[in-house]
C-alpha cells in the first residue's frame, strides 16, 4: 500500500484569482471601451455630419454640426469630448448620440480612440497573465495586441 499523496490547494487558488484577475480587467476595458464604441461600430440609422470646432473646455470641446442629410438643421450646441486628438478650428467626422448633443468621431480614428481603454486592460492583463498564470506566450500576445491597438490610435489622430 502506499500512502496517500496530499495535494496543496494553494496553487489551484492562486491560478484561479490570478485567472479572474486578468478577466476582470479585459472585461472592465470592453466596457469601458463600449460606451463609444457602439455608436461608431454600430452607427447605422444615426446622425452623421461634419463637426467644426468653435471652443473647448476642460472637459469637452462645443460646436457646430452640420448634417449629412439633406436639409437637416445646423446645430450650433454639439459637444465632443476633449482629447489630444480634438483641437479648436478642427473639422471631424462625427456620429450623434441619441438623443443627446454629443458627438463621437467616426472613422479609423474614431474606432482606435473609442478602443484605447481596451487596449490597456490587455496590457495590464498580459502582465498578471505572464507573472501571476506564468503563461509567457499568451502574456506576450495579449501584451502585443493592447500596445498594437494603442499605437494603431496614436498614428491614427
Amino acid at each position: 500500500m502506499s500512502p496517500k499523496k496530499r495535494t496543496s490547494l494553494l496553487p489551484y487558488a492562486r491560478v484561479t484569482a490570478m485567472a479572474l484577475v486578468a478577466l476582470v480587467l479585459v472585461v472592465a476595458g470592453v466596457w469601458a471601451s463600449w460606451g463609444t464604441a457602439q455608436h461608431v461600430l454600430l452607427s447605422q440609422g444615426r446622425e452623421h455630419g461634419t463637426m467644426t470646432v468653435t471652443g473647448c473646455g476642460d472637459e469637452v470641446c462645443t460646436g457646430r454640426f452640420a448634417p449629412e442629410a439633406p436639409g437637416a438643421p445646423t446645430r450650433t450646441d454639439m459637444t465632443i469630448a476633449r482629447s489630444v486628438a480634438v483641437e479648436k478650428d478642427g473639422r471631424y467626422e462625427v456620429v450623434v448620440k441619441p438623443d443627446t448633443t454629443e458627438a463621437v468621431r467616426t472613422g479609423w480614428a474614431g474606432g482606435l480612440h473609442a478602443w484605447l481603454p481596451l487596449g490597456g486592460a490587455l496590457l495590464l492583463a498580459s502582465l498578471v497573465i505572464g507573472g501571476g498564470l506564468r503563461h509567457p506566450r499568451l502574456a506576450w500576445g495579449t501584451g502585443a495586441a493592447g500596445g498594437v491597438l494603442l499605437v494603431a490610435s496614436f498614428l491614427a489622430l
